[in-house]
């Protein structure tokens, strides 16, 4: 998960991130919204160097006044 802490930092962007027992990923990602969707893009089509993408699915996608993360981490 490296890899997607290093471009959420880069973009300015804060959440989390965990991989999950199925094989799939799940997180959280909160920032200005170009931002966010630049993130999106990265998860879904770039990834790290030894991931597999075969699907990205975003859901609960809303506006938010103020972040409620701070910060980017894995989760275990």
């Amino acid at each position: 998960m490296k890899y997607t802490e290093a471009e959420a930092q880069k973009l300015g962007v804060t959440g989390w991130v965990k991989n999950t027992r199925q094989g799939t990923v799940v997180g959280q990602v909160q920032g200005h919204p170009e931002k966010v969707k630049e993130m999106g893009y990265w998860l879904s089509q770039v990834g790290s160097p030894s991931s597999g993408i075969h699907r990205a699915q975003f859901t609960n996608e809303k506006p938010i006044s103020k972040l409620e993360i701070h910060g980017c981490g894995t989760r275990y």
